[in-house]
């Protein structure tokens, strides 16, 4: 037996020797709204009244009233009104008091709205432009704490090749320009917290993220990439609690480590799982269903996120791998062909086959790895599905188990790190955001419309 999976089979013992809550049912509806949205929304709670909904996929912010009735626009990609959305992905983050910032990666700048949602003309520089992509990625868990301190999980640092270069490229039977390599992209994280008036960062901790191979094929100067994903990863996720604790979910042995405030580390227990083991055929059919779910998405793909986007893309790179007739390029065109058509995978809400495919606007062309590289037992989560409301409690939706029917389930942690609830949501929904007094917004994936629901 593997060691991994050994491991994984003591805490699922240990857990499952503890009786975790019952399941029961979210709270009734209280409100629908009466505009449809994208397949990717969130929403930002105001405590003066209303929400605001970023719809990244309709390039729109919209503000809603209490009853999700009227609506009036904030910004969007039409000359409707004088805001623009902009660039194709954007982030819309709670900032001081009720005010929020509307981050565009593309022009790299944050935008402050006001508690009535109103663009109020102060903008600010995005503190690093490295972290601009990311941050208007983020569009779920970036906040600010307390201390008024930008918290966000930044771009993991890609490992750059050692390239050997010919000693004289531009002898008879050299070979010129050295082969083109993927830097290698790191299975690991850092949380970030960021002070905007000083500049100055620290890092929080460090998640275990979704592992992507890159194999890269080379034939008279036209580069294939393809990535090999694995549906079923076994990583990690994070939020931010109400009192500005970070709490990282490790997905190994389904923990809540946190970091206070003050910088303490605290370390909860192990959490009751359902931990289930993958025999081969479990594998060989998650593997079979996750294609065909893949497939089913392709044939109607969704305009990508990302400027550029299409069926297929295609880069001619000057001077080879190392940019603008650099060292060794000698001038060499390749040309670099990517299936833009994202797809099926674990990058978004909804786990495999959900809408966001394994990343925003698809990527190279997609391979799954062979049934035998999964785990061995089913991990309890999926990235990017953990969630803190208003009240100081950690929500994560749980990859479905035996003997739960209907829709997802949610389990609910306190600031102990103690499992306290599983709540299951109707059929078709998914938590988007929360407000103060147990208020939960949901997305109806059938007709695209947002819930607002009671906590109890």
């Amino acid at each position: 037996m593997k060691y991994g999976a050994l491991f994984i089979l003591i805490a699922g013992a240990a857990a499952t020797a503890q009786q975790g809550p019952a399941v029961r049912p979210l709270g009734p509806v209280q409100a629908v709204s009466a505009e449809s949205f994208g397949d990717l929304v969130f929403v930002r709670h105001l405590k003066s009244g209303g929400v605001l909904v970023n719809d990244v996929r309709g390039r729109k912010v919209v503000r809603l009233d209490d009853k999700l009735a009227s609506a009036e626009v904030i910004a969007d990609s039409t000359p409707a009104t004088a805001n623009a959305y902009s660039g194709r992905v954007a982030s819309l983050i709670a900032y001081k008091g009720d005010s929020s910032l509307f981050i565009d990666a593309q022009s790299m700048s944050m935008l402050v709205v006001n508690p009535a949602g109103q663009l109020t003309g102060r903008v600010m520089s995005i503190p690093r432009s490295q972290d601009a992509m990311v941050l208007g990625n983020q569009i779920g868990n970036a906040t600010f704490d307390p201390a008024g301190k930008l918290i966000y999980r930044s771009m993991p640092r890609p490992t750059m090749p050692q390239v050997s270069r010919p000693a004289n490229p531009g002898a008879a039977g050299s070979a010129g320009a050295p082969a083109f390599q993927m830097p290698d992209i790191p299975d690991s994280a850092a949380i970030v917290r960021l002070d905007l008036a000083s500049r100055a960062l620290d890092t929080v901790g460090f998640v275990k993220t979704p592992k992507i191979r890159m194999n890269v094929e080379q034939n008279e100067g036209r580069i294939s990439m393809t990535s090999m994903v694995n549906p079923l990863p076994l990583v990690d996720d994070w939020a931010v609690m109400s009192d500005g604790s970070v709490a990282m979910i490790r997905g190994r042995d389904y923990h809540v480590d946190f970091v206070r405030p003050d910088g303490a580390s605290e370390s909860a227990a192990k959490m009751p799982f359902d931990w289930q083991r993958l025999s081969d055929d479990d594998k060989r059919a998650f593997i079979d269903s996750v294609k065909a779910a893949r497939e089913r998405l392709a044939a109607n793909a969704p305009t990508p996120l990302v400027p550029g986007g299409g069926p297929t893309q295609q880069t001619t790179v000057q001077g080879g791998p190392g940019g603008g007739g650099g060292a060794g390029g000698g001038g060499q065109r390749v040309t670099m062909s990517f299936d833009m058509g994202g797809g099926a995978g674990p990058g978004g809400p909804g786990g495999p086959g959900g809408a966001r495919g394994a990343g925003p606007g698809g990527g190279p062309n997609m391979v799954f790895v062979p049934p035998e590289e999964l785990p061995d037992y089913k991990p309890p989560f999926f990235v990017g599905n953990a969630r803190a409301d208003v009240d100081g409690r950690l929500w994560v939706r749980t990859i479905p188990t035996k003997g739960v029917a209907g829709g997802p389930v949610y389990d609910v942690v306190n600031t102990k790190g103690e499992l306290i609830e599983r709540v299951q949501v109707p059929v078709d929904r998914s938590i988007i955001g929360f407000g103060a007094g147990g208020v939960v917004y949901l997305r109806v994936g059938e007709t695209s419309k947002l819930e607002r629901a009671s906590y109890k």
